[in-house]
Parts: C-alpha cells; structure tokens; sequence
C-alpha cells in the first residue's frame, strides 16, 4: 500500500502543501476550523507524519533514551513505566534498551542512542565502571544517570539517599525490640549496594550491635537468588531475629524459603525490604520497606535531562531524593 504524503492530504483536502504543514505543526497562522478539517482528512487517509524528516528542520527527535540493566527485575520496569508516563506528559517517547549488566552491550546501546539522533539519554547504569567505560561518549547527548550514586562524578545523576534508607531501616527494627539485625544480600560491584550496606553498619555501630551479613554471592539480585541464598542461611543455626534485606527481590526470595522451612514471619523473625516494589504490598506478602519514591524520581530525572536538553546546560547536578519507611505487616515487636 502506498504510503500517504502531505501532497495526498493537501489535495483531498483543497488546500496547499503549506497548509497541510501548519496545520500539523499546530501554526496560529490558519484558522482553528481549518486545522480540524485538515487534521480530520489525515485521519480518514491514516496519514502517518515522517517524523524523521520533521526532526531535520526542528533540530529535535522529541525521543528520549533510557538504558536499563535489567528491565525484567520489578523496580526497574515500576520505573520504566513512571519515567515513560513523564516523559510523555512533557511531549517526548521513549526508546527503551536492556543493558543486561554487560559493560560492552550498555556502550553499544549507547552508541545506538547517538546513531537515532534521540534528545538525550536516561541511563541507570551497570555499575561504577559505567562512567569510565561511556566518558568519551557523555560529550555528544545529554545524560543523566539514575539510580546508582556516582558520588563526586562529574556527571548529573539523581539518585535516592541509600545510605540513609538503610540507618531508618535498622533504627525502625531497634525501635521494636530486636538487637540481633542480619543484613541480608550485600553485593560487590554496586555503589548502591555499597552505601546500603555502610548505612546498615553505621546504625548497628551507633546502636551498640553487631553487624551481621549473608551476603550476595551472585551477579545480581532477584527473587530466585534470594531464595536460594536464604536456603543456606536457614540451613544453618540462627543467631538474629531480624533480617534486612537489601532489596524487596531478596525480601520475597527470604519470604519463599521460610514458608517452606515452616519458618513464620513475622512471629519467629522480622522481615525488612528496601525499595516498595508493587507486590510488596500484596495481601499475602505485605512486607514492611524503604521506600524509593519512584514516581518522584521518575519526574526529577526526566526534567534533569529536559534541563540540560533546552536549556543547553553544561553543568551537573546531584539530586538525591529521601527515602521513607512503609510499614506493613512483616516486622513484629520483641521483648528484651
């Protein structure tokens, strides 16, 4: 089937090229009943606009691309969903790519991003070796990272305070009584990972207790890898009666295994997520977490990068966000 042009249009509807061309980009030089009657035979013709053709005079795609790890685990597709609903609502789509925590794919994505000629791009990064591995890339799109705190990079990145989500963690289940807290999933290789974990053991130095760790022995985190990592712990002799998990993931992993060691929660141990993805507040799981404000992040982000995108900003910023306790059923009270 022949593909529809602004000349099709303009002649089914009895008007000029450049008519056809105001109407569609909203022009107050023709009539409002003008534009509804061009706008109605686009329809009825299912004209399609080249939008290709159109970014070459704006100088704009009005296309934004965001990089994920790993699009499959919940709190990163929760925020795909949010940074797409705000994008769109300030007039830009997405382009979603999954790095797969590959340090080569996540530079070849980024490569792709150039080559489509997007406005700029959201980038929740593989890990610390992200900014090394993109620096020659950052100076030709505009950038923001998201999610992981790069500290004192030179790049604009907004992120939620972990380190502080993790001290109200600790400090909400000492409040409750319990004084043998285990950090459950410590993982190597994430800045976010790391600062949850020095947040935790900052709070048990300041409280008088003992830090305790299962940690991640795995690539990444997940329900499975929490499973099985709960497996061995409950294999083993308990000494804690609380656990905080680094990641709601591995909260419902823990969940997973209890019930199959008969293991209840929370009257034999307190269960403490971080992040709140959906299933978190389920019936049957409701899990008490930190909060990351997603829908919060999702508007900073995208407007950090709209920022620099009309605004022709070279600079950085750093926005960390605060995170906020949930409560929920999981955690229960302890007598000294």
């Amino acid at each position: 089937m022949k593909n529809v042009t602004i000349k099709d249009v303009a002649k089914a509807a009895g008007v000029s090229y450049s008519t056809v061309s105001r109407a569609l980009s909203g022009s107050p030089e023709i009539s409002a009943d003008t534009r509804e009657r061009i706008l109605q035979v686009c329809k009825e013709m299912n004209y399609t606009a080249n939008t290709v053709a159109r970014s070459m005079v704006m100088k704009s795609t009005k296309l934004l691309g965001l990089i994920l790890p790993d699009v499959n685990n919940p709190f990163m597709s929760e925020l795909a969903y949010h940074i797409d609903r705000q994008a769109r609502a300030r007039g830009y789509n997405i382009i979603l790519c999954n790095s797969s925590r590959d340090l080569e794919l996540e530079r070849e994505l980024f490569e792709l991003m150039i080559g489509r000629q997007v406005d700029g791009v959201i980038l929740f990064p593989t890990g610390p070796e992200s900014y090394q591995s993109l620096s020659p890339y950052l100076g030709r799109l505009p950038t923001v990272f998201a999610g992981e705190n790069l500290r004192e990079m030179p790049e604009s990145y907004v992120s939620v305070d972990n380190y502080r989500g993790a001290r109200i963690g600790v400090e909400y289940l000492y409040g409750l009584g319990h004084r043998d807290i285990l950090y459950f999933g410590r993982r190597r290789g994430s800045t976010t990972h790391q600062l949850r974990a020095e947040g935790y053991a900052a709070a048990c130095h300041e409280l008088g207790l003992t830090p305790q760790y299962c940690n991640n022995t795995f690539s990444a985190t997940s329900i499975k890898y929490g499973y099985q990592l709960a497996k061995q712990l409950f294999a083993q002799e308990r000494h804690f009666t609380a656990i905080f998990a680094a990641t709601d993931t591995n909260a419902l992993g823990v969940m997973q295994a209890a019930e199959e060691e008969k293991i209840r929660i929370p009257e034999d141990i307190s269960l403490l997520g971080f992040d709140n993805i959906r299933d978190s507040g389920l019936p049957r799981i409701n899990l008490t977490t930190i909060e990351q404000p997603k829908k919060m992040l999702a508007s900073v982000v995208v407007d950090s990068l709209l920022d620099k995108i009309q605004n022709e900003l070279s600079g950085y910023t750093h926005r960390i966000l605060m995170p906020t306790l949930v409560e929920r059923a999981s955690c229960a009270r302890v007598e000294g």
